[in-house]
């Protein structure tokens, strides 16, 4: 019998344990499953009887070594901050280990030590990494197979809620972690390239460049991620004239987020005096003049240029910024952080709420002197709020890579992430049978400068 130590039992594991205890009796597999908090293990594991759920601590060196050394395989599901404590551990005790997160200059440098003990070290075989990564290179290779000459990759991913649950103005609800959504886009301009030209986007222009996307007839807009320009290296496009990735949201979105923005709601880098006292209408008046005599509203529309005829204006009004009752109730909070709190009274999926992910890349090349394009997008929709269509997204790759490494059906030692043909090809055609399926067509080449000016 084979044993998994899958680390982490949070809103993205739901859909792995599922899909591993299906396959317990048939694979001959025992899944160890630790947590902090052993409430929702119990819950996933459902007393199968090829699962122990255990308390588990990874800061407990004893307890951490000793499951780890009792396993075949590890999969972390912890923050991507906490997987050097078990790599390492992997490492020393010879067992194989699988992440949804991207690789860290960290655990890259275990490389070496991995292939030195035929281990493989399996990461980014997420959704964002991870299906974004094998979906690509499908793509890339088959383009390549035929000869083809790679000259624009375009790649989208967000996280939303699905229509039937799409209850506020925003068209926004949290899917993932409310931290991040609230930090997108800081730390950097976001850098990409457009026919042989780099471009840059700071921080506080995000917002207001944005693309525009129909996917399965819906409309979406997309604002660039961070750095665009390292996936070239890492699909090994270092000459391709256009690379840009992007983050998708309901068209509209990307415009009233960017209040925040302007006014320095979405700042963590310090702390507001007294934050647990005061209300949200103080909170929002902290980023604006004073006035002996405008209100609030009236000082906000008028630094922004809102009209009150304006959708945007019914946003904020929505969230209750401007409630004197409210109070914000967090000690020492940043004002992102304070953000976040008020944002998660709106924005917190209900119980009968079902999320959706959606994905779509562009592909443009030239073939026979023709100049082509393919379209590949993929919608999925949460079934609840346990099997949401991120833990599908999420777990569902993982658990798949899991099983396979531990058959000897994915084989080449290492670091490394899901690129090669021998870890997408199956793992693809799996997932095809759990809806995610991604469909491609043929659209007109579009580029962005068909003529070539540099623009």
């Amino acid at each position: 019998m084979k044993n998994i130590l899958i680390i982490g039992a949070g809103k993205s594991s739901s859909s792995l344990i599922k899909y591993l205890l299906e396959k317990a009796d048939i694979e001959n597999i025992f899944l160890t499953i630790g947590d902090l908090d052993i409430k929702n293990a119990k819950q996933l594991s459902n007393n199968h009887k090829n699962t122990n759920v255990i308390q588990f601590d990874v800061f407990n060196n004893n307890q951490r070594q000793h499951e780890i050394k009792k396993s075949d395989l590890v999969i972390s599901m912890l923050p991507a901050r906490f997987h050097m404590q078990v790599a390492k551990d992997c490492i020393t005790f010879k067992k194989h280990m699988v992440t949804a997160s991207y690789i860290s200059k960290e655990m890259q440098e275990l490389n070496e030590q991995a292939k030195e003990h035929n281990l493989i070290f399996m990461n980014e075989i997420g959704l964002d990494p991870g299906l974004d990564h094998m979906s690509a290179m499908k793509l890339i290779d088959s383009i390549r197979d035929k000869g083809g000459k790679l000259l624009l990759f375009e790649s989208f991913c967000g996280g939303l809620v699905a229509p039937e649950s799409d209850t506020n103005l925003w068209n926004y609800k949290f899917t993932w972690n409310p931290r991040n959504v609230v930090l997108a886009g800081q730390g950097g301009a976001a850098m990409f390239i457009q026919e042989g030209t780099y471009k840059y986007i700071p921080y506080q222009k995000l917002f207001r460049r944005t693309e525009f996307l129909d996917i399965e007839n819906e409309k979406y807009e997309a604002y660039a991620n961070r750095d665009s320009l390292k996936y070239r290296s890492i699909y090994d496009l270092e000459n391709i004239s256009t690379m840009y990735r992007g983050t998708i949201r309901r068209v509209g979105f990307s415009r009233a987020w960017n209040i925040f923005v302007q006014l320095g709601m979405t700042d963590d880098s310090y702390t507001i005096e007294d934050s647990e006292n005061i209300s949200y209408r103080d909170f929002t008046n902290l980023f604006l003049a004073y006035s002996p005599s405008d209100s609030v509203e009236l000082k906000l529309r008028s630094y922004l240029k809102i009209d009150q005829d304006d959708i945007m204006w019914e946003k904020l009004l929505e969230l209750d910024l401007f409630n004197p009752k409210k109070k914000v109730k967090l000690k020492n909070a940043t004002p992102a952080q304070i953000l976040q709190n008020i944002l998660e009274d709106s924005w917190t999926l209900q119980n009968e709420d079902k999320d959706m992910i959606v994905m779509q890349h562009l592909f443009g090349y030239e073939l026979n002197k023709e100049k082509k394009q393919i379209e590949s997008s993929l919608v999925v929709k949460g079934e609840n709020q346990t099997y949401t269509a991120m833990s599908k997204t999420v777990g569902l790759p993982v658990a798949i890579a899991s099983l396979k490494i531990l058959k000897g059906e994915i084989k080449t030692p290492g670091v490394q992430l899901p690129i090669r043909k021998e870890v997408y090809e199956p793992i693809l055609k799996e997932l095809e049978n759990y809806g995610i399926i991604f469909k491609e067509k043929e659209v007109p080449y579009l580029g962005y400068n068909p003529n070539h000016v540099r623009g």
